[in-house]
């Protein structure tokens, strides 16, 4: 057994767990954490930010963009608060965060002593955000309790995981044993009725719907062959599923389009999404059998009982599936003259989502297929999830139901710093992008080719858009002062272009793209038509 401090066994059992980047602002209470991080450059590699809430965002950013787990750290109480947000959105987005967080003096926690940074049950506050929390308190206890957090967090419905360290422990010294690493994952068992049962339902359906959630993202080419055996017309999701099924695929619907199917389809296929918006918004009857594959088994019954449900990993459950449903699937027309027939509708509705929907055609133009685009919430943000055609899984990536501003930059620094040969975009408000326009210098200090879109219209625009719209243009707190965009960023050394139209964005933003170099493009633009309308649909049944 080699002799190592607390730091140095975390460390390793990170760089073991197949780790190479950990997004971390140092600070007292981790110093010697960041020792054995300067001890083990050559394995792993710190990015820090320029804020805490950066640091988590970065870490979200590099899981979401691989589906691999991904490390941040910080100080107590402010520091690990700063993250706290990024924690959460994590925790909404099932996504495998670990927070490695430092803590005041071991004999001192939650003493109430007032040292520097306490915080009083800072694992119970994690507790909230994260799937499992725990303190090492020895040197031995480290990388054991490194393979617990990142096995929970990859385990089942993944999500965060939070380890604490207080600050005179982090340097002791002791025997350290390494286990297994990875600790084993165990799936739960394909239930063979349960499939049967599914594949009878959906083959005898007349008119199949087939939702995606974030929990198909690694099992797109078996729902691309159910989506074709089925002839189902396949919705990617509002946010979290785009890309699984290309956009551009015969199948491939959105929002709309779906909203409009669903008072007519009679067999619902949800794969890994909470089908929230449909239960809640749209209607479900007795008319409509849903059937529910998701790893979370509470997931399935959580707003009503459906017709069948499978609990497991999505590939293999659609594996499954495939095997059974041909000897149930009846023969069905094709769906492309109906679909085409939708499209065309939906395109008129489109159309007036001007200025935004000729920025998404411009940014997609632009963007080779297999780039990475990180939505904001800005006004060009739900016009893309509404248009934008993502053709790969995790090439869209959204903040999910927390819808958080100011995610998008810091977490478009960590998908590029995961996958530095992919092309990277990050869009935002005005608003948004000065939630983290401090890291304009991170990407700049680490070379994180980001390029980042500001639609600058001078206001929280969503904010002024509802209180004209609903509160008789009553306007507070929604108009905002900004700087000039191209000027802020030449003065971080980085590249910077303006572009007034969408033909504009398209040229200026393949030419930042070719940089290969931190870019901003900056577009002034004034009010923007709602989308709100092709968002929050009417109920269509029940």
């Amino acid at each position: 057994m080699p002799t190592m401090t607390t730091a140095e066994g975390v460390v390793e059992s990170l760089i073991r767990h197949g780790l190479t980047a950990v997004y971390a602002l140092p600070g007292v209470h981790n110093d010697p954490l960041f020792d054995a991080f300067y001890r083990r450059r050559d394995k792993l590699r710190v990015i820090h930010p320029r804020h805490e809430q950066a640091a988590g965002y970065m870490a979200l950013g590099a899981a979401l963009a691989t589906g691999k787990p991904q490390a941040f750290s910080t100080v107590p109480g402010p520091g690990f608060l700063n993250a706290g947000a990024a924690l959460l959105t994590a925790y909404g987005m099932n996504a495998p965060v670990l927070g490695l967080i430092g803590q005041i003096p071991q004999a001192q926690i939650d003493r109430g002593h007032g040292q520097l940074h306490e915080i009083h049950d800072q694992l119970g506050v994690a507790r909230h955000f994260a799937k499992y929390v725990n303190r090492v308190r020895a040197p031995h206890e480290g990388p054991g309790l490194v393979a617990e957090a990142l096995h929970r967090a990859t385990s089942g419905r993944q999500r965060p995981a939070v380890l604490e360290c207080a600050w005179d422990m982090w340097g002791r010294s002791g025997p350290v044993t390494f286990p297994a690493m990875p600790l084993p994952h165990e799936p739960p068992p394909v239930d063979e009725d349960a499939v049967e049962q599914a594949a009878r339902i959906l083959g005898t359906g007349e008119r199949p719907l087939i939702v995606l959630g974030g929990g198909a993202q690694d099992a797109a080419a078996e729902v691309a062959a159910l989506a074709e055996m089925l002839e189902a017309p396949t919705l990617a999701g509002y946010r979290r599923g785009h890309g699984i099924l290309p956009g551009s695929h015969r199948l491939s619907i959105n929002l709309p389009i779906a909203h409009r199917l669903w008072k007519d389809a009679d067999v619902v296929l949800a794969i890994g999404t909470r089908l929230y918006m449909q239960h809640e918004q749209w209607g479900v009857d007795d008319g409509l059998k849903i059937v529910r594959v998701d790893i979370d088994p509470e997931e399935p019954e959580r707003f009503r009982k459906p017709a069948a449900a499978l609990i497991g990993d999505a590939a293999p459950c659609l594996r499954a599936l495939l095997e059974r449903l041909p000897a149930h699937n009846r023969r069905r027309a094709s769906r492309a003259e109906e679909l085409k027939g939708h499209r065309g509708w939906l395109a008129g509705r489109l159309a007036r989502l001007e200025p935004q929907l000729g920025f998404v055609k411009a940014i997609r133009a632009a963007l080779p297929a297999d780039g990475i685009l990180v939505d904001e919430v800005t006004q060009v943000g739900f016009a893309c999830r509404l248009a934008f055609s993502a053709e790969k899984p995790r090439t869209f990536l959204s903040p999910g139901y927390q819808d958080n501003l100011g995610w998008g930059y810091g977490a478009a620094l960590g998908a590029k710093s995961a996958r530095p040969d992919t092309p990277v975009v990050a869009i935002a408000g005005d608003g948004g992008l000065m939630y983290q326009v401090g890291e304009m210098a991170t990407a700049m200090q680490h070379k994180l080719a980001v390029v980042v879109v500001v639609f600058d219209n001078g206001a929280f625009g969503n904010v002024r858009l509802l209180q004209r719209e609903n509160f008789g243009n009553r306007l507070i707190a929604s108009d905002l002062r900004n700087p000039d965009f191209v000027k802020l960023a030449e003065s971080f050394g980085m590249a910077a272009f303006r572009a007034g139209t969408a033909a504009e964005l398209e040229g200026t933003l393949t030419q930042a793209l070719k940089l290969d170099a931190p870019a901003l493009v900056h577009v002034p633009c004034g009010d923007m038509p709602s989308p709100w309308d092709m968002i929050r649909m009417p109920r269509v049944r029940g």
